[in-house]
């Protein structure tokens, strides 16, 4: 095991580089203010109509009706044409089809047992619809549907009534036992079932915001970095800078959707199964 000081002073290169880093982007942001050089971060996350400039309208089809409409094509494209051949030996398309097929119900059957395979379609579905939209915003001139809350607080709420209604359907009032941990000191028993009440409402907008705010994020710093490359003075770091974060947004659109959705699977077992 290495000493302290020896730790210390492994450590300090890197402290020293990410000062560096950090004392050449104050100036440039600095520069950048003084030259009148700004920018926007979170205007790509602005909802724009297609067909002209007016205001945005209940039945406007807006660049989010456009992305979710070429995310579904996408699906389809995957799913329907990938698959209808059906082949012994399967093509690239079907294989990634047939992948994704036995991932996300091996993911259902392992979390929430043989009770909850026919639910499959809707929580394959929803991973789908997510891991589509999170990979096609990373095109360049894309946009990211599942960077607005909007689009994910319907999900999540979708998710929670589901999973609440199904409860009490299958279960009566024996679904309120998920909240009444029998297993723990009685006197404990009234403050942890409020603990499981509130947190149980709580789960649409954790389910939500961890999922527009990841996307939001990651975009934004890209961004961020995009506009510094303009500044020859950090062009290269700013680059690398984009490609480092670029390749983990890669990871994170698949991880965001993976933990949506065996979130999804956790619920519903909690509806299935809600005794503790």
């Amino acid at each position: 095991m290495a000493e302290p000081s020896e730790q210390t002073a492994s450590r300090t290169p890197a402290f020293i580089i990410f000062g560096l880093v950090a004392v050449v982007f104050i100036f440039a942001f600095i520069n950048s203010k003084s030259s009148g050089l700004s920018f926007y971060p979170l205007d790509q996350f602005n909802v724009k109509p297609i067909l002209g400039k007016g205001p945005v309208g209940t039945f406007t089809i807006t660049n989010v009706t456009l992305w979710m409409a070429l995310t579904v094509a996408g699906i389809a494209l995957l799913l329907v044409m990938g698959t209808r051949g059906r082949a012994l030996v399967p093509t690239r398309m079907q294989s990634v089809a047939e992948m994704a097929y036995g991932f996300i119900y091996k993911m259902v059957e392992d979390v929430t047992g043989k009770d909850g395979l026919r639910y499959f379609p809707y929580i394959m579905t929803l991973f789908m619809f997510i891991v589509f939209s999170n990979f096609l915003g990373l095109l360049p001139l894309s946009f990211t549907t599942t960077s607005h809350i909007a689009v994910t607080a319907v999900m999540a709420v979708a998710v929670f009534l589901a999973v609440t209604i199904l409860g009490f359907v299958l279960n009566g009032a024996g679904f309120l036992s998920l909240f009444w941990i029998s297993s723990a000191p009685l006197a404990l028993r009234p403050i942890l079932a409020l603990i499981e009440v509130i947190s149980y409402f709580v789960r649409p907008v954790s389910h939500s915001i961890r999922l527009a705010g990841n996307m939001m994020a990651g975009h934004a710093v890209i961004k961020v970095f995009a506009a510094f490359s303009a500044i020859a003075v950090i062009s290269p770091l700013s680059i690398a800078a984009i490609t480092a974060i670029y390749a983990l947004e890669v990871l994170v659109c698949f991880i965001q959707a993976y933990v949506f959705t065996i979130l999804t699977c956790v619920y519903l077992k909690d509806a299935l199964h809600p005794h503790h």
